[in-house]
């Protein structure tokens, strides 16, 4: 595993439970430190939430160590960009744990109308101010699932009621493309 510097551990760490520990601690100390390996034996509820979180936690770290200039850097036609990745996984966490669950239109949340505008990158958006919104999302987006069952329905998506098992298979999908997404542009600017 390729550990950021400040994290790199001295020795190399060999057992899966050992690498997950060390995770735990360091990295993105908002989300819960449950990590898939932990939930084998889980409900499908914790196994679901648990890779929720994993991509969650691995897109937010694509920016760190990474300078301004580094996360805004295009490297492909479209908008895409580390910074903008982010941001744009903010846009899915408020689309499908807000917008979805509440029934809150875009506009009231403050995100944009289609998915597209969600890369758009502003002067004031940083690295921490990215992250830090996506993590406040993330956190959000767990507080309002809380309460409800895996085969609960959602009303205010505009594909009609959903169940939340569909709403966190789509969001785990969509982290996990964007998360590869993140490890190619990544490797790009940094041995660029």
């Amino acid at each position: 595993m390729d550990y950021p510097a400040e994290v790199r551990p001295v020795m190399p760490i060999s057992s899966t439970s050992s690498r997950a520990a060390l995770l735990k601690c360091f990295l993105m100390p908002s989300l819960p430190a449950t990590f898939a390996e932990d939930v084998i034996n889980q409900p499908p509820r914790a196994q679901f939430e648990a890779f929720l979180d994993e991509h969650r936690s691995e897109l937010d770290r694509c920016l760190d160590g990474l300078t301004e200039e580094q996360a805004r850097e295009s490297l492909v036609p479209s908008r895409t960009t580390l910074l903008g990745l982010v941001k744009h996984a903010t846009f899915v966490e408020k689309v499908w744990f807000d917008e979805a669950v509440t029934g809150r239109s875009r506009a009231e949340i403050g995100i944009p109308a289609i998915s597209d505008e969600s890369f758009i990158l502003h002067d004031d958006d940083t690295i921490a101010s990215v992250q830090q919104a996506h993590r406040k999302a993330c956190e959000s987006s767990r507080r309002a699932t809380s309460s409800l069952g895996l085969d609960d329905r959602v009303y205010g998506y505009r594909l009609g009621p959903l169940p939340l098992r569909w709403v966190y298979l789509h969001v785990l999908r969509e982290l996990a493309q964007h998360c590869g997404h993140a490890d190619i542009l990544r490797e790009q600017i940094l041995n660029g």
